[in-house]
């Protein structure tokens, strides 16, 4: 199956921040902003929103002497013991800022195996989870997650799936028709969040943003009731602003 990616600002963000955390990681005893500015060629700017990210997650810490060293995250997903448990749980705290940051529910999901996998998430009382009264496996054409992960698929691969996957009319909204459908995502700009406006079900709307490491197709997702619709896109657009920290954690 081929993929159809084109690189996305947090992919440029997240490859931003590996380049910055070879470069600390070369210097066990400490190297300054300076220092990791002229070996990254990154500009101060660039560089000073990157460090905050990178110590906020835990992946940096800066001693007393203002000198950078690697952090305990990066030591924990550095270690091949238990590293799938060190990931999760460092995605989870990844989750849970972002709900809090965009005042929703937020969602990693994955293509795997020709399926739709909604893998973490992160909800509350006041951002509840979407209600999956229809797997989310059979439901790619009506929701954001979905159709954003059938965006990054060729035009083979997205076939592959409708032929696999009757298109049932979920609501009133929903699209049924896999032409209707085949060419929205060939119009779809990799950059733009998708949205699901009640398509999936009647009282909530989500959206979806690309994460894409390496040939693994993903994406980044968020959902909130319906009488929330006016923050979605803006919402949506947080969401993709913040999504490096979460592309980081896949690639290391």
């Amino acid at each position: 199956m081929a993929l159809k990616h084109e690189p996305t600002v947090p992919y440029h963000s997240a490859q931003d921040a590996l380049r910055v955390l070879e470069t600390v990681a070369r210097h066990p005893a400490g190297v300054t902003v300076t220092g990791i500015a002229r070996r990254t060629g990154l500009r101060a700017e660039r560089l000073t929103g990157l460090l905050r990210m990178l110590r906020r997650e835990g992946y940096v810490d800066q001693g007393s002497d203002g000198a950078y060293v690697t952090g305990a995250a990066l030591a924990r997903l550095g270690s091949a013991h238990r590293h799938d448990e060190a990931l999760r749980e460092q995605l989870q705290r990844t989750l849970d800022r972002l709900r809090d940051s965009v005042g929703a529910a937020v969602y990693i999901s994955r293509y795997v195996d020709g399926e739709v996998r909604v893998t973490q998430y992160a909800a509350g009382p006041a951002t509840p989870a979407v209600n999956e009264w229809v797997d989310f496996r059979f439901s790619a054409h009506a929701t954001a997650v979905g159709k954003s992960l059938l965006g990054q698929l060729d035009h083979n691969g997205r076939r592959d799936h409708l032929a696999r996957h009757k298109m049932a009319r979920l609501t009133s909204r929903t699209i049924t028709s896999d032409k209707v459908l085949l060419s929205r995502l060939e119009a779809q700009p990799p950059t733009v969040p998708v949205l699901d406006l009640q398509e999936y079900a009647i009282g909530t709307v989500c959206a979806a943003v690309p994460i894409t490491a390496g040939s693994a197709v993903g994406c980044l997702a968020l959902s909130l009731p319906v009488e929330h619709a006016h923050r979605l896109r803006q919402a949506a657009d947080t969401l993709n602003r913040n999504a490096a920290p979460v592309l980081l954690s896949l690639a290391l």
